[in-house]
Protein backbone atom coordinates (compact mmCIF):
# COMPACT_ATOMS: atom_id res chain seq x y z
CA UNK A 1 0.00 0.00 0.00
CA UNK A 2 1.30 3.21 -1.32
CA UNK A 3 2.35 5.82 1.62
CA UNK A 4 1.42 9.64 1.72
CA UNK A 5 4.79 11.39 2.28
CA UNK A 6 5.10 14.66 4.16
CA UNK A 7 5.06 17.85 2.57
CA UNK A 8 8.85 18.95 2.01
CA UNK A 9 9.12 22.69 4.12
CA UNK A 10 12.23 24.82 2.91
CA UNK A 11 13.83 25.77 6.12
CA UNK A 12 15.09 29.54 6.38
CA UNK A 13 18.65 30.25 7.27
CA UNK A 14 19.74 30.69 10.41
CA UNK A 15 20.06 34.44 10.02
CA UNK A 16 16.65 35.07 9.06
CA UNK A 17 15.78 33.25 12.71
CA UNK A 18 18.22 35.91 13.93
CA UNK A 19 17.04 38.36 12.50
CA UNK A 20 12.81 37.49 13.71
CA UNK A 21 14.10 37.57 17.00
CA UNK A 22 16.18 40.93 16.77
CA UNK A 23 12.65 42.42 15.16
CA UNK A 24 10.92 40.96 18.68
CA UNK A 25 13.66 42.51 20.79
CA UNK A 26 13.64 45.64 18.38
CA UNK A 27 9.74 46.22 19.05
CA UNK A 28 10.39 45.64 23.11
CA UNK A 29 12.62 48.52 23.07
CA UNK A 30 10.08 50.67 20.92
CA UNK A 31 7.19 49.39 23.85
CA UNK A 32 9.45 50.68 26.34
CA UNK A 33 10.11 53.98 25.04
CA UNK A 34 6.94 54.55 24.56
CA UNK A 35 6.36 53.75 28.20
CA UNK A 36 8.69 56.76 29.20
CA UNK A 37 6.28 59.24 26.44
CA UNK A 38 3.62 58.46 28.98
CA UNK A 39 5.37 58.54 32.61
CA UNK A 40 6.95 61.62 31.26
CA UNK A 41 3.53 63.53 30.09
CA UNK A 42 5.23 64.24 26.10
CA UNK A 43 3.05 62.87 24.52
CA UNK A 44 2.35 65.94 22.98
CA UNK A 45 5.62 67.04 22.40
CA UNK A 46 4.87 67.08 18.72
CA UNK A 47 1.79 68.38 19.17
CA UNK A 48 -1.33 67.35 17.71
CA UNK A 49 0.56 67.36 14.34
CA UNK A 50 0.54 63.73 12.93
CA UNK A 51 3.27 62.18 11.14
CA UNK A 52 4.38 65.71 11.31
CA UNK A 53 6.19 66.57 14.68
CA UNK A 54 5.11 70.54 15.54
CA UNK A 55 4.27 70.78 11.72
CA UNK A 56 7.97 70.20 11.00
CA UNK A 57 9.83 66.95 9.42
CA UNK A 58 12.37 67.60 11.80
CA UNK A 59 11.96 69.06 15.05
CA UNK A 60 14.63 72.84 15.35
CA UNK A 61 15.35 74.06 18.53
CA UNK A 62 12.90 71.02 20.36
CA UNK A 63 11.69 70.74 23.96
CA UNK A 64 12.70 67.81 26.14
CA UNK A 65 9.25 66.55 25.87
CA UNK A 66 9.51 67.03 21.93
CA UNK A 67 12.58 64.97 21.66
CA UNK A 68 10.96 62.05 23.98
CA UNK A 69 8.30 62.01 21.31
CA UNK A 70 10.09 62.47 18.04
CA UNK A 71 12.69 59.54 19.14
CA UNK A 72 9.10 57.33 19.85
CA UNK A 73 7.72 58.08 16.23
CA UNK A 74 11.14 57.74 15.09
CA UNK A 75 11.61 54.37 16.41
CA UNK A 76 8.06 53.12 15.18
CA UNK A 77 9.31 54.19 11.50
CA UNK A 78 12.57 52.33 11.85
CA UNK A 79 9.94 49.23 13.36
CA UNK A 80 7.87 49.47 10.64
CA UNK A 81 10.89 49.20 8.18
CA UNK A 82 12.07 46.20 10.25
CA UNK A 83 9.09 44.62 9.90
CA UNK A 84 8.76 44.96 6.08
CA UNK A 85 12.15 43.28 5.81
CA UNK A 86 11.02 40.73 7.77
CA UNK A 87 8.30 40.24 5.64
CA UNK A 88 9.40 40.28 2.52
CA UNK A 89 12.46 37.66 3.80
CA UNK A 90 9.87 35.20 5.11
CA UNK A 91 8.16 34.81 1.71
CA UNK A 92 11.52 35.02 -0.30
CA UNK A 93 12.85 32.03 1.91
CA UNK A 94 9.89 29.98 2.57
CA UNK A 95 7.39 27.84 0.30
CA UNK A 96 3.56 28.30 0.31
CA UNK A 97 1.51 26.94 3.20
CA UNK A 98 4.10 27.40 5.89
CA UNK A 99 2.83 29.14 8.86
CA UNK A 100 5.57 31.75 9.49
CA UNK A 101 4.15 33.50 6.41
CA UNK A 102 0.84 33.78 8.06
CA UNK A 103 2.39 34.71 11.57
CA UNK A 104 4.60 37.67 9.30
CA UNK A 105 1.51 38.91 7.56
CA UNK A 106 -0.41 39.15 10.97
CA UNK A 107 2.73 41.15 12.41
CA UNK A 108 2.54 43.91 9.86
CA UNK A 109 -1.12 44.01 10.09
CA UNK A 110 -0.93 44.56 13.45
CA UNK A 111 1.89 47.01 13.54
CA UNK A 112 0.05 49.13 10.63
CA UNK A 113 -2.81 49.20 13.16
CA UNK A 114 -0.37 49.83 15.94
CA UNK A 115 0.78 53.06 13.75
CA UNK A 116 -2.42 54.40 13.33
CA UNK A 117 -3.83 53.69 16.97
CA UNK A 118 -0.87 55.93 18.11
CA UNK A 119 -1.97 58.97 15.29
CA UNK A 120 -5.09 58.72 17.14
CA UNK A 121 -4.08 59.04 20.14
CA UNK A 122 -2.49 62.12 19.49
CA UNK A 123 -5.15 63.56 17.02
CA UNK A 124 -7.71 63.15 19.64
CA UNK A 125 -5.66 64.67 22.61
CA UNK A 126 -5.39 61.21 24.90
CA UNK A 127 -2.15 62.43 25.93
CA UNK A 128 -0.63 63.85 28.87
CA UNK A 129 -3.12 64.78 31.10
CA UNK A 130 -6.14 64.10 29.72
CA UNK A 131 -8.07 61.94 31.92
CA UNK A 132 -11.16 60.93 29.84
CA UNK A 133 -13.15 57.86 29.50
CA UNK A 134 -12.19 58.46 25.55
CA UNK A 135 -8.59 57.70 26.27
CA UNK A 136 -9.30 55.07 28.85
CA UNK A 137 -10.95 52.90 26.10
CA UNK A 138 -8.59 53.85 23.16
CA UNK A 139 -5.40 53.14 25.48
CA UNK A 140 -6.92 49.79 26.38
CA UNK A 141 -7.54 48.67 22.49
CA UNK A 142 -4.03 50.43 21.97
CA UNK A 143 -2.66 48.43 24.43
CA UNK A 144 -4.01 44.90 23.15
CA UNK A 145 -2.99 45.78 19.84
CA UNK A 146 0.79 46.17 21.04
CA UNK A 147 0.93 43.05 22.77
CA UNK A 148 -0.91 40.77 19.76
CA UNK A 149 1.70 42.16 18.28
CA UNK A 150 4.62 40.99 20.10
CA UNK A 151 2.82 37.78 19.78
CA UNK A 152 2.24 37.51 16.47
CA UNK A 153 6.21 38.38 16.32
CA UNK A 154 6.98 36.06 18.75
CA UNK A 155 4.60 33.01 16.55
CA UNK A 156 6.80 34.35 13.54
CA UNK A 157 10.34 33.70 15.07
CA UNK A 158 9.03 30.57 16.41
CA UNK A 159 7.82 29.22 12.97
CA UNK A 160 10.32 29.87 11.35
CA UNK A 161 12.35 27.77 13.08
CA UNK A 162 10.08 24.81 13.54
CA UNK A 163 9.09 24.87 9.23
CA UNK A 164 5.65 24.09 10.67
CA UNK A 165 2.44 24.49 7.73
CA UNK A 166 -0.63 26.29 8.27
CA UNK A 167 -2.91 23.19 8.26
CA UNK A 168 -0.97 21.67 11.38
CA UNK A 169 -1.84 24.49 13.59
CA UNK A 170 -4.86 23.73 14.78
CA UNK A 171 -6.95 24.51 18.13
CA UNK A 172 -8.40 21.33 19.52
CA UNK A 173 -9.31 19.87 22.58
CA UNK A 174 -9.54 21.12 26.48
CA UNK A 175 -5.58 21.83 26.40
CA UNK A 176 -6.38 24.26 23.44
CA UNK A 177 -9.16 25.59 25.33
CA UNK A 178 -7.20 26.18 28.69
CA UNK A 179 -4.10 27.71 26.93
CA UNK A 180 -5.88 30.37 24.96
CA UNK A 181 -7.89 31.57 28.07
CA UNK A 182 -4.33 31.77 30.15
CA UNK A 183 -3.05 33.62 27.32
CA UNK A 184 -5.92 36.28 26.79
CA UNK A 185 -6.64 36.51 30.91
CA UNK A 186 -2.25 37.59 30.43
CA UNK A 187 -2.98 40.21 27.97
CA UNK A 188 -5.91 41.60 30.54
CA UNK A 189 -3.51 41.92 33.06
CA UNK A 190 -1.14 43.79 30.50
CA UNK A 191 -3.54 45.94 29.76
CA UNK A 192 -4.77 46.65 32.91
CA UNK A 193 -1.04 47.29 34.23
CA UNK A 194 -0.52 49.75 32.03
CA UNK A 195 -3.92 51.66 32.71
CA UNK A 196 -2.66 51.49 36.43
CA UNK A 197 0.41 52.99 35.62
CA UNK A 198 -1.45 55.63 33.73
CA UNK A 199 -3.25 56.39 37.28
CA UNK A 200 -0.41 56.65 39.03
CA UNK A 201 1.45 59.07 36.65
CA UNK A 202 -1.74 60.88 37.03
CA UNK A 203 -2.88 60.89 39.91
CA UNK A 204 0.87 60.56 42.25
CA UNK A 205 -0.02 59.35 45.81
CA UNK A 206 2.14 60.83 48.48
CA UNK A 207 1.65 57.48 50.50
CA UNK A 208 0.61 54.02 49.83
CA UNK A 209 -2.11 54.33 52.16
CA UNK A 210 -3.27 57.39 50.08
CA UNK A 211 -3.40 55.35 47.22
CA UNK A 212 -5.49 52.92 48.73
CA UNK A 213 -7.87 55.35 49.68
CA UNK A 214 -7.77 56.66 46.06
CA UNK A 215 -8.67 53.33 44.60
CA UNK A 216 -11.99 52.91 47.29
CA UNK A 217 -12.88 55.82 46.50
CA UNK A 218 -15.85 56.46 44.43
CA UNK A 219 -15.22 60.03 43.54
CA UNK A 220 -12.06 59.16 42.45
CA UNK A 221 -11.46 58.97 38.50
CA UNK A 222 -12.01 56.20 36.73
CA UNK A 223 -8.50 55.29 36.07
CA UNK A 224 -7.67 55.01 39.89
CA UNK A 225 -11.04 52.63 40.34
CA UNK A 226 -9.71 50.79 37.87
CA UNK A 227 -6.44 50.32 39.38
CA UNK A 228 -7.57 47.48 41.58
CA UNK A 229 -8.39 45.62 38.59
CA UNK A 230 -4.37 44.88 37.76
CA UNK A 231 -3.65 42.79 40.75
CA UNK A 232 -6.84 40.90 40.72
CA UNK A 233 -6.46 39.77 37.21
CA UNK A 234 -3.14 39.20 37.45
CA UNK A 235 -4.00 36.14 40.48
CA UNK A 236 -6.51 35.27 37.91
CA UNK A 237 -4.12 34.66 34.86
CA UNK A 238 -1.48 33.32 36.99
CA UNK A 239 -3.86 30.29 38.24
CA UNK A 240 -4.04 29.47 34.47
CA UNK A 241 -0.85 30.03 33.72
CA UNK A 242 0.58 27.80 36.37
CA UNK A 243 -1.85 25.14 34.26
CA UNK A 244 0.26 25.54 31.56
CA UNK A 245 3.42 25.35 33.46
CA UNK A 246 2.37 21.66 34.84
CA UNK A 247 1.14 20.27 31.05
CA UNK A 248 4.38 21.93 29.61
CA UNK A 249 6.94 19.73 31.87
CA UNK A 250 4.60 16.74 31.39
CA UNK A 251 4.74 17.08 27.36
CA UNK A 252 8.77 18.03 27.83
CA UNK A 253 9.04 21.30 27.72
CA UNK A 254 10.63 22.06 30.95
CA UNK A 255 13.25 24.52 30.31
CA UNK A 256 10.99 27.09 28.73
CA UNK A 257 7.93 26.07 31.59
CA UNK A 258 10.82 26.63 34.08
CA UNK A 259 11.83 30.26 32.38
CA UNK A 260 8.09 31.19 32.22
CA UNK A 261 7.27 30.22 35.89
CA UNK A 262 10.89 32.63 36.64
CA UNK A 263 9.58 35.45 35.19
CA UNK A 264 6.27 34.93 36.89
CA UNK A 265 7.65 34.97 39.83
CA UNK A 266 10.17 38.49 39.36
CA UNK A 267 6.74 39.79 37.48
CA UNK A 268 4.86 39.66 40.77
CA UNK A 269 8.05 40.83 43.01
CA UNK A 270 8.21 43.99 41.11
CA UNK A 271 4.49 44.65 40.98
CA UNK A 272 4.86 44.52 44.77
CA UNK A 273 7.75 46.59 44.62
CA UNK A 274 6.09 48.95 41.75
CA UNK A 275 3.38 49.28 44.54
CA UNK A 276 5.61 50.40 47.51
CA UNK A 277 7.63 52.54 45.76
CA UNK A 278 4.58 54.04 44.94
CA UNK A 279 5.46 53.55 40.95
CA UNK A 280 8.41 56.10 39.70
CA UNK A 281 8.59 55.98 36.23
CA UNK A 282 12.16 54.41 36.04
CA UNK A 283 10.12 51.32 38.03
CA UNK A 284 7.36 51.25 35.81
CA UNK A 285 9.95 50.97 32.96
CA UNK A 286 11.47 47.69 34.91
CA UNK A 287 8.31 46.52 35.37
CA UNK A 288 7.15 46.57 31.54
CA UNK A 289 10.44 45.06 30.68
CA UNK A 290 9.42 42.05 33.13
CA UNK A 291 6.04 41.84 31.29
CA UNK A 292 7.11 42.11 28.08
CA UNK A 293 9.99 39.22 28.27
CA UNK A 294 7.12 37.45 30.22
CA UNK A 295 4.73 37.99 27.75
CA UNK A 296 7.48 36.06 24.67
CA UNK A 297 8.25 33.60 27.11
CA UNK A 298 4.06 32.72 27.63
CA UNK A 299 3.61 32.61 23.61
CA UNK A 300 6.75 30.60 22.80
CA UNK A 301 5.60 27.96 25.53
CA UNK A 302 1.98 27.97 24.96
CA UNK A 303 2.79 27.09 21.16
CA UNK A 304 5.13 24.37 22.08
CA UNK A 305 2.49 22.89 24.23
CA UNK A 306 -0.44 22.93 21.92
CA UNK A 307 1.37 22.83 18.38
CA UNK A 308 4.25 20.90 18.81
CA UNK A 309 6.62 20.01 15.84
CA UNK A 310 6.25 16.62 14.93
CA UNK A 311 9.21 14.22 13.53
CA UNK A 312 7.80 14.61 9.89
CA UNK A 313 8.46 18.85 10.25
CA UNK A 314 11.35 18.24 12.08
CA UNK A 315 13.21 16.05 9.90
CA UNK A 316 11.68 16.90 5.98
Amino acid sequence: MATISATPVKHPSPALNIFAWGVVGYNVLVILWGALVRATGSGAGCGNHWPLCNGQVVPLSPRVDTVIEFTHRCMTGGATFAMLALLIWTFRATIKGQAARAAAVASTVLLLNEALLGALLVKLGYVTGNQSTGRVVMLSIHLSNTLLLLGALTLTAILLGTGQMTRELRLRGAKSAWTITGLVATLVVGVSGSLAALGDTLFPASSLRTAMEQDLSSSSPLLLRLRGVHPLSAIVAAAFVLWLISHARRAGAGRLATAVAVLLGVQLLLGIADVVLLAPTWMQIVHLLGADLYWVALVALAAELIWPKTEATATS
